[in-house]
C-alpha cells in the first residue's frame, strides 16, 4: 500500500510540475537517521506539493549530530532553512537564542485535543510552543526470541541485572559472543542510553540548576555500562555505535539483545535484508528492583520554522501536512504517530501489537534529559565522560565529576 501511494505522489508531483511553476520554495532540514526514511520523507512532501502545485520544498538530509549545528549556524548567517527537525532537548536553547518562531497562537483546539499529551513536552518552552511534535520515541529494549529459547529463558528480563544474567546464559550457551549491542559512540546516542539507565536506577541530571548525575542513580547507570562492557557481554565495538549500526549488527544475527527507537522494530523483523525477520520481540527497557518497573528515555522530535524564514505561513502550512493524522497514519510502521485515535484504527496496529503493548508502557516512563538552554555543552562534556569510564581511563565516579565540571553549569 505504501509503495503504491509513494508512486502515486510521485506521478502526481510530476505531473503539476508540468503545468505550474513553484512561486514559493522552502527550504527544510531533516535527519538521515532512525526513524522515518529519506524516501518516506520525500513521499510525504510530494503528497503536499502535489497538492500545493505553487510550493517546491528543497529537503537537506543530515546526521543527527548535525542537525542542531547546522541549524544555528544558518540562523546565525542569515537565513537558511524555512522548516528544521529538532530535538527534545533543544528548545530551552532555541527559545532563550530566538532560533525558532513561537506558534502557540497556530495550534488549533483540535491538535491540543487529538495529540497525545505526551506529545507536546517535545515541542514547548516557558509556556509556548516552538512547533508541532513530529516524531514521539524512546528507546526499547529488542531480543532475538529464537536465541532466548534455545539458551532455555522462557521470557524477556525485566530488570537490567537479569538481562546481565540472560546474556551470561546465552554466551554460556555459545549461540553469540557478545549478547548485548548498544549505541554507545561519543554522540548524543550514548546519552540516550545513559539516560534511560539513569532513569531505571532513579538518578537525576541536575539538581536546583547543578550537575547531580555524578552520585546516586547517575553514577550506578555508568557503572552498570561498565560492568557490562568489561564483562564481554556488551559488543566491545558498543562505544563506537550508533543506532543503525545497532540495527546491523541486531538484524545480522550477532546479538540476543539491543536498545533501540521504534523504527528498528519492523526493519528487523520484516525487511529481506533481516537475518532474524519473524523473530524480533520488543518490551519497555528493564527496571531495577525496588526503584522502578521499566525504563525510557524522551527522544520525541518536533518540526519548527526557524526566525530567519521568509515563508513562515507556507512552512506552517507543510509542517500541519507532514505532521497530519493521515500521513502518520501511512507510515505508522516506523514511528507511533502522535495522535490518539490512531491507536484505535486496527490498520495502525495489525502486525505490530507487541511494539505498541511496549510502547503503552515505555511512552508513559519517559525520562527527560535537562530542559536547559547549556544543554550541548553538557552533554559533550557527559559523553567525554562515558568514554573515559568505558575505556577505562577513569572510574566511572571520576569520569562523571569531570563531567559535571566542565557542564558548563
Amino acid at each position: 500500500m505504501k509503495l503504491k501511494l509513494h508512486a502515486a505522489l510521485m506521478a502526481a508531483t510530476a505531473l503539476c510540475g508540468t503545468t505550474a511553476m513553484a512561486e514559493t520554495t522552502l527550504n527544510a532540514l531533516f535527519m538521515a537517521q532512525a526513524a522515518y526514511s529519506e524516501d518516506d520523507i520525500r513521499a510525504m512532501t510530494a503528497s503536499y506539493e502535489a497538492a500545493n502545485p505553487d510550493v517546491k520544498i528543497n529537503i537537506e538530509f543530515v546526521p543527527y549530530e548535525g542537525l542542531h549545528d547546522k541549524t544555528v549556524l544558518a540562523q546565525g548567517a542569515g537565513g537558511g532553512y524555512d522548516v528544521v527537525l529538532f530535538d527534545v532537548i533543544w528548545p530551552a536553547e532555541y527559545s532563550q537564542n530566538n532560533i525558532l518562531l513561537d506558534v502557540s497562537d497556530k495550534i488549533t483546539d483540535d491538535m491540543k485535543a487529538g495529540i497525545l499529551p505526551g506529545a507536546w513536552t517535545t515541542v514547548d518552552y516557558g509556556g509556548k510552543s516552538y512547533g508541532m511534535p513530529w516524531i514521539l520515541d524512546t528507546k526499547y529494549l529488542f531480543y532475538n526470541k529464537a536465541m532466548l529459547k534455545q539458551a532455555g529463558i522462557d521470557a524477556p528480563p525485566t530488570t537490567w541485572a537479569e538481562l546481565q544474567e540472560d546474556a551470561q546464559k546465552i554466551k554460556d550457551a555459545g549461540l553469540v559472543e557478545h549478547p548485548i549491542v548498544w549505541s554507545w559512540a561519543q554522540a548524543e546516542a550514548a546519552i540516550c542510553d545513559y539516560t534511560t539507565l539513569l532513569s531505571a536506577y532513579g538518578g537525576d541530571f541536575l539538581e536546583d540548576g547543578a550537575p547531580e548525575f555524578q552520585s546516586g542513580g547517575g553514577l550506578d547507570a555508568l557503572e552498570y555500562m561498565v560492568d557490562s562492557y568489561k564483562s564481554g557481554l556488551t559488543n566491545p565495538n558498543s562505544k563506537e555505535f550508533l543506532e543503525e549500526d545497532v540495527r546491523n549488527v541486531f538484524q545480522n544475527g550477532d546479538a540476543a539483545f539491543a536498545l533501540n527507537w521504534t523504527y528498528m522494530y519492523n526493519l528487523a523483523n520484516t525487511s529481506e535484508e533481516s537475518k532474524v525477520a519473524g523473530n524480533v520481540g520488543v518490551v519497555p527497557a528493564p527496571g531495577v528492583d525496588g526503584t522502578s518497573s521499566v525504563s525510557a528515555v524522551n527522544g520525541s522530535m518536533g518540526l519548527g520554522i526557524p526566525t530567519t524564514s521568509q515563508h513562515p505561513d507556507e512552512a506552517w502550512d507543510y509542517i500541519v501536512h507532514m505532521t497530519s493524522q493521515p500521513v502518520q497514519d501511512t507510515y505508522a510502521k516506523l514511528s507511533l504517530p502522535i495522535w490518539k485515535s490512531s491507536y484505535e484504527d486496527p490498520a495502525i496496529t495489525s502486525g505490530q501489537e507487541e511494539l505498541i503493548t511496549a510502547a503503552s508502557k515505555s511512552l508513559s516512563a519517559m525520562y527527560p534529559r535537562p530542559m536547559t538552554p547549556r544543554y550541548q555543552e553538557m552533554s559533550m562534556a557527559l559523553q567525554q565522560g562515558i568514554q573515559e569510564a568505558l575505556l577505562g581511563m577513569a572510574s566511572p565516579k571520576d569520569a562523571l565529576q569531570g563531567a559535571a565540571d566542565n557542564s558548563g553549569l
